[in-house]
């Protein structure tokens, strides 16, 4: 077992793996990620099921079977068996954690995004297809996206909830999961097998803050926005879950959701590679990494101090990014649809690649 990654477990963070392709699962790859750096658990998205179908001919034998399906029918099939075979593959970590870990996620078709009613049913489509208990529906933490998931979690299913860049929203998805909560509750039904977990984007919020920072003249401030931005959601999240309203949850079997810091790959060459991995160490929270950054942290990185429950610092540090002049409502508004528009290209790319790999079966 790598030394670092097993470090950085013991200190509290999930390792995931975001990445998942029939290869992995076929060739014994993910087993060996799981078997020797901590991996125990894995986020998929779009752009990751369009790479790994464009790439591989290892969908060919099922797409024969289903020859004359439509585009969408052999979408849902390809994705839908990957993310079952992880889940059996992922299932002793779930039963051993008693469901904190050995998940695996799925994304709703990201053009329901701005559509609520059409994004719980596909929730609820893909959580059946998948059939396992430790699937989690991912769902895009858009405003309307916010309803969509209280009625998932209302209906007993497990969500992450993504494409979080504010605080601001972040405890909206909060306020989203607490409310599915209590009505899942007064429905009877077993709080103790819902989870939830709240990705948080991270590297995209530097991206964006620190091109803006540029054209200011305060590139002195770059780099520090996305840790900073995460470790007041980290104070928000201990905040929250210490509060009577949870309290009166986990008297009844409820589960913290948990921070997933999402977006971890460094996308500045200038800064660390393991930034955002040694940077935002805290207990019960989940870091899901590129396979890239897995291994770079495996190597070389390294734990800084955990983060807490005193935002004073990091808020501070979003302070001073807005007294120079940068936006950051805009700029969280601008990463949301941005994030959304990208799966949605990912989604299309997704597609064409299924119907290239359908023509050439014949």
């Amino acid at each position: 077992m790598n030394q670092k990654l097993q470090a950085l477990s013991k200190a509290g963070v999930s390792v995931w793996l975001d990445d998942l392709s029939r290869d992995r699962l076929t060739s014994g790859n993910l087993a060996g990620l799981i078997a020797d750096y901590s991996v125990v658990g894995v986020t998929t998205n779009p752009t990751i099921f369009a790479a790994a179908v464009e790439d591989s001919a290892d969908y060919a034998d099922q797409l024969a079977l289903l020859r004359g399906a439509t585009v969408e029918e052999a979408m849902m099939q390809l994705t839908t068996e990957d993310v079952r075979d992880a889940c059996e593959l992922f299932d002793p970590i779930y039963r051993a954690t008693k469901g904190v870990d050995g998940r695996v996620s799925i994304e709703v078709e990201p053009g329901l995004a701005y559509d609520a009613a059409a994004t719980v049913a596909q929730a609820a489509e893909l959580y059946e297809r998948v059939g396992r208990e430790n699937v989690l529906i991912k769902i895009p933490a858009t405003r309307e996206g916010l309803g969509a998931i209280t009625d998932t979690i209302a209906a007993g299913i497990s969500v992450n909830a993504t494409l979080i860049f504010s605080v601001e929203r972040y405890r909206e998805v909060v306020d989203a999961y607490l409310t599915g909560l209590e009505r899942a509750a007064l429905a009877g039904r077993d709080l103790s097998r819902i989870h939830s977990v709240a990705s948080f984007f991270v590297s995209r919020v530097d991206a964006e803050i620190d091109a803006r920072l540029e054209k200011l003249g305060r590139s002195e401030l770059a780099g520090r926005a996305g840790i900073a931005n995460a470790a007041v959601a980290y104070a928000v999240a201990v905040e929250v879950f210490d509060q009577p309203r949870f309290q009166a949850l986990a008297a009844k079997g409820a589960n913290r959701q948990r921070p997933l810091w999402a977006s971890t790959g460094t996308k500045n060459p200038a800064y660390s590679d393991t930034l955002y991995v040694s940077g935002l160490v805290a207990a019960d929270v989940v870091n899901t990494m590129p396979e890239k950054t897995m291994m770079a942290f495996a190597d070389h990185g390294g734990l800084d101090a955990a983060l807490g429950a005193d935002a004073t610092a990091p808020a501070a540090v979003l302070a001073e990014i807005q007294a120079a002049g940068v936006d950051l409502a805009d700029v969280f508004q601008t990463l949301e649809d941005e994030g959304v528009a990208k799966f949605v290209a990912s989604w299309k790319e997704l597609t064409r690649a299924v119907t290239r790999a359908q023509a050439a079966i014949g």
